[in-house]
């Protein structure tokens, strides 16, 4: 009984701390704590920033947080979380004893502009609405200021997740769109070709928007601009994490993967066996996944569906197979399409992913002794590319962009053109046809096939003379003579293909000097100079 009361005195002791307000020591000693725990502990995240500038953003911060309110200063925390530009890490926001204030909206960014896309119901006539300015600041400037809180992996994950910062009025203080802490935001909008002002009075303290996937849907007290006689698909049947439907008229399938995680009603594999019994025995020629909502979930899950993709030959054809992917695709779906694009004969469109190829995900709670504040680390290094071939994104060789015309009368020009797609000729993976023709020794093949590529509209989604290059740095650095007399033949190939591209015979240039060739070297950098601007 004794060991009880102790245990719960505890507890309550705990509770009533976590309650109270921090102190200035107590922020600048956690402060400090990130610090020294990331230096020991996470070292390796110096990645995309640099130990430097990392400790220049703390001290600024610790200087600054005995003039700063508790929102501020979480803010600031944030700010610096975010310059690893991991979309896995985050410093937690809303949570007791400090939370935070919505806008009753919700912002999304479509091809033509960033749009009011869900309002809560006091709102409704200013659904569909275009966003010009935040509190007197135009719309891109706004989102410039917030971006630098978000631990945005690149600019899509920001289109995702980050945008709807706007929307919290402690970021928007602490980042100087307000001058002060408001309860009411004005927004400039632009609906039937009326530009007004309007006052959007935040939410009940701590209350959010009821997003999912990045949406609001119309329900009681919530209205979405889009039109609600029908839905597209890949709105379809948001109660289950995975559906397919079959297609007739087109001799297609399409499934939508939300998540990469067992429904309650239909495991994973259970529901992949289904569909591919489907497409065996059905007259079915296009397989088409969309996965543009997908964020992630368990990926030793994956193998299963790339597995049976790569053993169907009536699907694992150019032509047969497309993934669309997006602003959402993210973690264990960003391997997904990894694995995809590593292993199939897949056509990727939509618009580009939200993680770095290769990536540090996952992610422990750091809790702050003396706040108690959680901040999340990641940790787990994914890598199913080669060094050399990171990015900072997987992009679609079809890109498309949905305007808001488009997404609130319901249409999906990424699966109309999925379903008009007919060039058996195309090359998904371009730079995979080429390695395998310069592996094969087919160099007049290359010198003949790719400047065609090179000025054929299909594929310019891929920078030849980047992601060549890369290839051709990649042998020369690793030391070994036959690798360097291979990058030489690499680099020689992209001055062919860009004869007046100064860093293309640089990059000879410094090959040849690793193979000890002089006089070749000077040649070339002769060259090089000669076409700088």
């Amino acid at each position: 009984m004794k060991k009880l009361s102790t245990l719960f005195f505890i507890l309550v002791s705990l509770l009533i701390f976590a309650q109270e307000t921090p102190t200035v020591k107590d922020w600048q000693n956690d402060l400090m704590f990130l610090q020294k725990t990331i230096h020991e502990d996470y070292s390796f995240l110096f990645v995309k920033t640099t130990a430097e500038i990392f400790d220049a953003e703390v001290e600024k911060l610790f200087n600054q947080i005995p003039s700063l309110e508790s929102h501020e200063i979480i803010v600031g925390l944030s700010r610096i979380i975010g310059l690893f530009e991991y979309g896995h890490m985050a410093v937690a926001f809303n949570i007791e004893p400090f939370k935070f204030h919505y806008l009753p909206l919700n912002l999304y960014q479509f091809s033509d502009g960033i749009y009011l896309q869900g309002v809560h119901k006091n709102y409704k006539d200013f659904v569909g609405a275009k966003v010009l300015e935040v509190n007197g600041i135009p719309i891109m400037d706004a989102l410039e200021k917030v971006y630098p809180v978000v631990s945005a992996e690149n600019t899509q994950y920001f289109k995702s997740n980050g945008i709807n910062f706007l929307t919290i009025t402690e970021v928007l203080h602490a980042q100087g769109i307000t001058s002060n802490l408001e309860n009411s935001v004005s927004f400039t909008l632009e609906k039937n070709g009326e530009v007004f002002q309007k006052e959007f009075n935040a939410l009940p303290v701590g209350q959010e928007v009821p997003r999912k996937y990045g949406y609001v849907f119309q329900d009681e007290n919530w209205f979405e601009s889009r039109t609600q006689n029908t839905i597209p698909l890949y709105l379809d049947h948001l109660d289950k994490m995975y559906f397919f439907k079959h297609l007739p008229q087109e001799k297609a399938v399409f499934v939508r993967l939300s998540q990469i995680e067992d429904d309650p009603t239909e495991k994973l594999e259970t529901f992949y066996s289904r569909l591919f019994d489907f497409i065996q025995k059905e007259d079915v020629e296009k397989l088409i996944i969309d996965v543009r909502l997908n964020g992630g979930g368990n990926n030793f899950k994956n193998r299963s569906l790339v597995t049976k993709i790569i053993e169907n030959k009536k699907i694992n054809t150019v032509g047969s197979l497309f993934v669309i992917i997006g602003r959402r695709t993210f973690s264990a779906c960003q391997n997904l399409v990894n694995e995809l694009d590593n292993y199939t004969n897949v056509i990727f469109l939509g618009e580009p992913t939200a993680e770095n190829i290769n990536f540090y995900g996952d992610s422990r709670p750091l809790v702050l002794p003396n706040t108690l504040h959680p901040v999340y680390i990641s940790f787990a290094w994914w890598q199913d590319k080669p060094a050399w071939q990171n990015a900072e994104w997987l992009a679609p060789a079809i890109p498309i962009d949905i305007s808001f015309a488009e997404y609130s009368t319901n249409k999906d020009p990424v699966l109309d053109a999925a379903l008009a797609f007919s060039d058996a000729n195309f090359k998904p993976n371009p730079m995979r046809y080429i390695t395998d023709m310069f592996v094969r020794g087919e160099i007049q093949q290359l010198d003949e096939e790719v400047p065609k590529m090179i000025k054929d509209e299909r594929y310019d989604f891929f920078d030849f003379e980047s992601e060549i290059s890369k290839a051709g740095a990649h042998l020369v650095k690793s030391g070994r003579m036959p690798a360097i007399q291979a990058g030489i033949g690499v680099f020689s190939f992209v001055t062919r293909l860009f004869p007046s591209s100064s860093s293309a015979w640089e990059n000879l240039g410094d090959a040849y000097l690793k193979a000890g060739n002089e006089e070749e070297a000077k040649i070339s950098f002769k060259k090089s100079k000669s076409f700088e601007h």
